[in-house]
């Protein structure tokens, strides 16, 4: 049973599937903010990935964006179902759910913990002062965090690190144990200094960058060995209770 679930629960029918909801969330989060004093105010991997699209598309970015996100998605959990059967296990998606906090609870100790002993602070460090954004609307707040568990995931996960890991085997013949790690690293780096650019980008500290490499290489290395849908639900549950403390 044990082994069942692990497969399935990484498996594109049940990861993304799992993962819509947040998805759902956010942009509906987007809409009913857009008229407030932080309206347009968005996740910072999502304004990323659509001035990517953007500059190939130009006015069209929107309609391209939307298409290719939910198309690309709809296509790999199509496929999958029709691998594996139509039937879905809701009770898999329970046992997600649960896994999900149980892996936000932790990780606010164990990375807290982690860029303690690195740094050698006296306490736990649990949260980052943040620049413009700290001092937003609860509401605005808690759409950014359910943003970076969907579209930071997307980028700098199955993006950035999916595409290191794939690169470093097939193109450079590395183990996979070599990829796993090259990619973990250079991604997490990549995360946590994106939070840094930008008019919302937080002051650089030491504490707080360290603090987001040791957090961004748990969520690669969690994305790694159990995919997209749990680890896009534990990045934002874990944003919203750092939010919540």
């Amino acid at each position: 049973m044990k082994a069942r679930y692990w497969e399935l629960s990484r498996s594109a029918r049940y990861s993304l599937l799992f993962a819509l909801p947040l998805l759902v969330l956010y942009e509906e989060f987007v809409a009913l903010l857009s008229h407030g004093p932080t309206g347009g105010v968005r996740n910072g991997a999502d304004v990323l990935l659509q001035q990517a699209v953007y500059a190939v598309a130009g006015r069209y970015e929107p309609i391209v964006f939307g298409v290719a996100l939910l198309g690309i998605g709809g296509f790999l959990v199509v496929r999958d179902i029709r691998a594996h059967g139509r039937r879905l296990r809701w009770t898999t998606f329970a046992f997600m759910l649960i896994e999900s906090i149980a892996l936000a609870a932790a990780f606010g100790t164990i990375v807290g913990t982690i860029t303690a002993n690195l740094l050698h602070l006296t306490r736990g460090y649990l949260a980052v002062p943040g620049g413009a954004i700290e001092h937003s609307p609860l509401a605005t707040r808690v759409m950014l965090s359910l943003g970076a568990g969907i579209y930071e995931e997307l980028l700098f996960r199955v993006i950035i690190a999916g595409a290191l890991d794939f690169a470093a085997q097939r193109l450079l013949g590395w183990r996979r144990w070599m990829a796993g790690v090259f990619a973990i690293v250079v991604s997490a780096t990549v995360f946590s200094a994106c939070h840094y650019i930008g008019p919302y980008g937080d002051p650089f500290q030491v504490d707080s960058f360290v603090y987001r490499l040791i957090g961004g290489m748990a969520f690669s290395a969690l994305y790694l060995t159990r995919g997209f849908g749990i680890t896009a639900w534990t990045h934002a549950l874990y944003d919203l209770l750092v939010l919540a403390l």
